[in-house]
């Protein structure tokens, strides 16, 4: 069955989506906590978006979030955002965003060593892996 351009188009623009979404580390970070959590679990903010990776202060984080990173998330379907209780839970399309993410951390052993250097989260993760 012959797909129409629109079609390929759709399915290009949703990949581009998903890694502009993930080309941004306080994004893949609430990606990357609501991996292990049920659907309907919520997670505080600014603290499920923070990282060892940066240097930002929580408040200046949650300006970031409120502003840039959750409506983002939430205009994909990636996140559900309660803006009154500054909460995140998953959303309904959550599984695209956690796809990438979560073969990210199964694969920690292969990635190169470039992406490796100096990021605290992999470090991280790596470690707990041997323990």
């Amino acid at each position: 069955m012959a797909t129409s351009p629109s079609n390929d188009w759709e399915w290009a623009e949703r990949w581009n989506q998903l890694f502009d979404i993930l080309s941004v580390e306080p994004r893949r970070e609430i990606i990357n906590s609501l991996l292990d959590e049920p659907q309907e679990r919520r997670l505080s903010l600014p603290e499920a978006a923070e990282s060892p990776n940066q240097s930002m202060d929580s408040e200046t984080l949650a300006i970031h979030l409120r502003h840039h990173h959750l409506p983002k998330l939430a205009e994909a379907g990636y996140v559900r955002w309660d803006r009154e209780r500054f909460c995140v839970q998953r959303g309904p399309n959550f599984a695209e965003p956690a796809f990438i993410v979560g073969n990210v951390f199964e694969s920690l052993d292969e990635i190169p060593e470039s992406l490796v250097d100096n990021c605290k989260i992999i470090q991280k993760s790596s470690n707990d892996d041997e323990n």
